[in-house]
């Protein structure tokens, strides 16, 4: 398995400047195409037409396979966007199911803030990367499903009937995917393995699992004091600012001094197993786990050994400040006392602690008792919770460990992510017997959300030899 998926190469398609990438298999050349569009949610969706041409994009690369027996299908709910279901048939003869899943939705570019020779939207190769929005996340996963069944029926070797799910929501929280699971659920069936190709790798030397997710809940706090705004030099020292509220606010929640979450009810017990997996981690990763962010000169992470740092990442809640609104520009700022502060809150949450109850836990310490009298609301927009993945059957374990061996001669890893895949616990949920393998490209630096994101493509070819490798497994066990 691991000869077939021989090298990459890349290209640019004149018709719709996407970024790809060709893979060669034996002699059957297969165009990844990195989609670099950000488009999140329907409303955009019907006015902009990016997600229609990503989609169309996708088909009729699939329909150029050669993948046997494959049934390609664009599935379209009204008002909802579209989502990609392939199916191939098993040759096997076990009528048992593999669901792969994966995303073709994408972040916005953030164009501005990217290194000059870089840019969301157009592709750069350069040291083994592919840089280009969404490519990690997750616009390869289709091309490693469908290359990784393919590389198989090359081969002569057996799979169980795939069925491949592609959504346009993730990014958004995947609010569509339960109605178009629901849809498909008579098609999709009940599958005995879920390969989930949107996780992240600790390095680029092995195959990483995912072992669990963190949920978030994402909300917005807002101060308000006055009615409008007041002269400073009147109204300061009588009226106190609504920033040094909302500072007062958030030392409910969170110390200043560490980032430690204080409310009990984020909080969970770390099963021992997880613990472990996380020391071994960190005995591979060592100082890469705080080398690959890009702090400016002279500063650091947050203290602790690298073992507490995975342990902070993972399995305990952490505090995020992404949006403010009620401050000017600036270079529009004037000596004015303003009459309110709102801040955006995305807290990320232990893989086991239910993210709408977390949710409610802050809004009842945010809004009690205002300082002051103010007017003080947090309005709850997202609650997502995390996922503990099952434990391995025996079979499965074994698989991993020697795909790992074959396609990169290291043995595998287990890791938390300290991000959420919303997916995962709605399959957790509606198939309780089913294993998961959760993995992915997204390694150091790869800067997925971010400016100057890149797809590791050596990486992408040994994930998906490894998928193959256990996929054969899988249909052999």
């Amino acid at each position: 398995l691991v000869g077939v998926l021989c090298f990459f190469c890349v290209c640019v398609c004149a018709l719709c400047v996407c970024v790809c990438v060709c893979v060669c298999v034996c002699l059957v050349c297969v165009c990844v195409c990195v989609l670099t569009t950000c488009v999140s949610g329907a409303g955009r969706l019907q006015t902009n037409g990016y997600q229609e041409q990503a989609v169309d994009l996708l088909v009729e690369w699939a329909k150029t396979q050669g993948v046997e027996g494959l049934e390609l299908e664009v599935v379209k709910l009204d008002g909802r966007t579209p989502l990609v279901y392939a199916e191939v048939p098993d040759t096997a003869g076990k009528n048992d199911t593999v669901l792969l899943y994966g995303h073709l939705d994408k972040q916005p570019p953030l164009t501005e803030d990217w290194d000059e020779d870089l840019h969301p939207h157009k592709p750069v190769f350069k040291d083994g990367k592919l840089y280009g929005r969404g490519g990690a996340d997750d616009g390869y996963a289709i091309f490693a499903a469908l290359t990784a069944i393919r590389a198989l029926q090359l081969q002569g070797r057996k799979h169980a009937r795939c069925v491949v799910v592609i959504e346009a929501c993730e990014e958004s929280g995947s609010f569509d995917l339960p109605f178009y699971i629901d849809h498909l659920a008579e098609r999709i069936g009940v599958p005995s393995l879920v390969v989930c190709l949107d996780s992240g790798c600790g390095n680029y030397d092995q195959l990483w699992l995912t072992s669990s997710l963190r949920g978030v809940t994402v909300g917005t706090l807002d101060v308000k004091i006055l009615r409008e705004g007041c002269h400073s030099g009147k109204s300061s020292g009588i009226v106190p600012d609504s920033f040094r509220i909302i500072r007062q606010l958030l030392s409910r929640v969170e110390d200043e001094n560490t980032g430690e979450v204080l409310l009990k009810g984020l909080h969970c017990n770390v099963p021992e197993a997880r613990q472990q997996q996380a020391r071994d981690a960190a005995a591979v990763l060592g100082n890469l786990i705080t080398e690959e962010f890009p702090f400016v000169e002279g500063a650091g992470a947050n203290q602790g050994e690298h073992f507490d740092l995975l342990m902070n990442r993972t399995w305990k809640p952490a505090l995020s400040y992404t949006g403010v609104d009620g401050l000017p520009e600036l270079g529009r700022a004037g000596n004015v006392l303003r009459s309110r502060t709102a801040l955006k809150l995305s807290m990320r949450l232990p893989p086991t602690v239910d993210a709408q109850t977390a949710a409610e836990i802050m809004k009842a310490e945010l809004e009690r008792d205002p300082p002051y009298g103010a007017e003080v609301s947090y309005t709850i927009e997202k609650a997502g919770s995390g996922w503990e993945s099952p434990a391995l059957a025996p079979w499965l374990e074994q698989a991993v460990a020697d795909a790992s061996l074959a396609t990169f001669e290291k043995p595998h890893c287990y890791t938390g992510e300290g991000g959420s895949i919303p997916f995962m616990g709605m399959l957790g949920k509606r198939f309780p017997k089913a294993q998961f393998v959760i993995t992915g490209v997204l390694g150091p630096a790869s800067n997925a959300h971010g400016p100057n994101e890149f797809i590791h493509l050596e990486m992408s070819r040994r994930v998906t030899a490894a998928v193959a490798f256990i996929l054969d497994r899988h249909a052999n066990r």
